[in-house]
């Protein structure tokens, strides 16, 4: 090869080298490894170079004036030097993000010559961080700020467009309910950044929208007005909120429903007169979920689930107490549970408590007796009862159960005493038949006194349980289990009592809605645009145009309080274009 080729081939001048790997590249189309080789360079070195000239961020110099900007270091200014070490020290950020600033203000410096002049001002580097922390992701997309309770005030006097502005209709209730203090009283635990009070109006907003899972709170993290509505800037990450809930045990969630309960007889909530039981297989799918198996009777079979205890009020048909953490041998004791849970709010007379025939033993109906406690339940039908309820032709007499939908209200009753295994003394049996259903039902209870109608019509109503648990099975996703832990799912069956809670506490304000349930309410008042205006001294909530505003205008809202405590009591005001 002459010298001439070997000029152009094996160029000795830097700057020509960059030239000649480009144009190998681009024009010749080598591939990295085969132009590195040809003139001395890494293949990584290759793939840099491309980079830079596609970005138009590489000098070329002519040749016989060096490598330039890629050959050697350049020269760095004192101003450039102090601009590097003010953006380090004031926001602490990364080398590439510098670097990025820097390329926007005209000086072309790479990432390890920034590195270089922290390493040399004696900075450290930063730990490792995720994208989230960053501040955006490698395509530059934006992702949302961190929650932190003392950045709320940022939105003062902004207007915030919200999706959800019908959230903060439900504030005057949760002051109503006292939350604040209910959650104080709990001993819950807070972060440095996000207090308890905080972290579980996040998870509130999640349930009062209908959200399925915690990780679709993602959803809503650009959205600074249901922020606003936790006293926080934004919601929490979906990592932040599935942590805290794991950091709640089974005490602070039992302080939390007896704080409820208190709050809910003093406002006269509940007719506290007969409480449905039941249980609900919470389903859990997880490959190695350690859960017990349970009777799903939606799925009709048994499933890996967290068996869950509800007791509700008859008449309200709000839910007074609730259990996850059971396991298939303690079952029987759930009865004895709620009866201990609710002597320590009332010390007097326990209501009737109405349950199914799988609900308990007839051996813990004794201790219930024991204790005075009512209780109305159907007896365990086997071959020789229904033959013996057959050959009966005298006794049975036709009641009349008072039920506006009801279908057969007039059914006959044959009315005995009789003994069951395990329970000392005898019971008051009620034979039902004519009641629409082909085989008749044995009812059972120490409650002798009561008209059989009466007994016959609060057994009925028990269905009220079941309706309820489906309507939170729907629209508060309570059956969206996504871990095994059974503290973190009472937590999450709290908060759906809670939700509901609200729901009814601003149905019964809502004339001609009292008795609509949490779907139909969230569809006509709760979901839509709004726009949420704070000043500091005043919270100010702007409807549009809607077709059900006259019913919200309606609401004695004057009777209600109207500060928000978490929002450093800032007055709460309702407006409607």
């Amino acid at each position: 090869m002459t010298d001439e080729a070997r000029f152009f081939t094996r160029p000795q001048d830097p700057g020509q080298r960059v030239y000649e790997a480009l144009r190998a590249s681009f024009v010749e189309r080598l591939p990295a490894s085969l132009v590195a080789s040809r003139f001395d360079f890494s293949p990584g070195y290759v793939h840099l170079l491309r980079h830079r000239f596609r970005r138009g961020t590489l000098r070329l110099h002519p040749f016989g004036q060096g490598a330039g900007h890629l050959g050697r270091p350049p020269k760095i200014t004192a101003e450039v030097r102090e601009r590097i070490l003010a953006l380090r020290k004031g926001s602490r950020l990364s080398a590439g993000q510098i670097a990025e600033i820097l390329d926007q203000e005209g000086h072309d410096l790479s990432v390890r010559t920034v590195e270089r002049v922290l390493r040399q001002a004696g900075l450290p580097k930063l730990p490792r961080r995720t994208q989230l922390l960053i501040g955006m992701t490698r395509d530059r997309t934006l992702v949302p700020d961190v929650a932190d309770r003392d950045r709320w005030k940022e939105h003062r006097g902004q207007s915030l467009p919200s999706a959800h502005a019908g959230l903060f209709l439900f504030l005057p209730f949760l002051e109503q309910l006292e939350l604040p203090r209910i959650v104080a009283e709990a001993g819950l635990p807070s972060t440095p950044r996000i207090p308890a009070l905080q972290y579980v109006l996040s998870l509130l907003a999640l349930k009062l929208m209908g959200r399925e899972r915690l990780s679709h709170v993602k959803d809503h993290a650009f959205d600074p007005a249901v922020g606003l509505f936790a006293g926080l800037n934004v919601l929490p990450k979906t990592t932040a909120v599935s942590t805290y809930s794991y950091m709640l045990d089974a005490r602070h969630i039992h302080e939390l429903q007896l704080g409820l309960l208190r709050r809910g007889r003093e406002l006269r909530l509940y007719k506290e007169d007969v409480v449905n039981l039941d249980f609900h297989a919470i389903p859990h799918y997880g490959e190695e979920s350690v859960l017990e198996t349970h009777w799903a009777g939606a799925k009709n079979k048994r499933l890996k689930s967290a068996l869950t205890l509800f007791a509700q009020d008859s008449r309200s048909r709000l839910v007074l107490y609730t259990d996850a953490d059971i396991q298939r041998s303690e079952a029987a004791d759930g009865v004895l549970d709620f009866v201990d849970f609710w002597k320590r709010v009332e010390k007097g007379v326990v209501p009737t408590l109405v349950f199914d025939s799988q609900f308990t033993s007839y051996p813990k109906l004794a201790q219930l007796d024991a204790q005075g406690v009512k209780f109305l339940t159907l007896r365990r039908r086997g071959r020789a009862l229904l033959q013996k309820a057959a050959a009966r032709t005298g006794g049975w007499q036709r009641i009349h159960v008072p039920h506006a939908k009801r279908k057969f209200p007039n059914p006959q009753v044959l009315e005995s005493r009789v003994r069951v295994r395990g329970y000392p003394g005898k019971l008051r049996q009620l034979v039902m038949r004519g009641n629409g259903h082909e085989k008749p039902a044995f009812l059972i209870t120490n409650d002798f006194d009561s008209d059989p109608a009466l007994l016959v019509g609060t057994y009925a109503e028990r269905w009220h349980v079941e309706n309820g648990i489906a309507e939170a099975v729907k629209f508060f996703h309570l059956n969206a289990l996504s871990s095994p832990i059974l503290v973190k799912v009472h937590m999450d069956v709290f908060l759906t009592v809670l939700a509901d809670t609200l729901y009814y506490l601003l149905a019964q304000r809502l004339r001609g809605f009292e008795d609509c349930n949490a779907p139909r309410i969230y569809r006509h008042f709760i979901e839509g645009q709004g726009e949420v205006h704070c000043d500091g001294q005043h919270l100010q909530i702007t409807f549009p145009r809607r077709a059900h505003n006259p019913v919200l205008r309606a609401v004695r809202w004057d009777d209600l309080p109207d500060k928000v405590s978490w929002l450093d009591n800032a007055s709460l005001r309702l407006k409607w274009r």
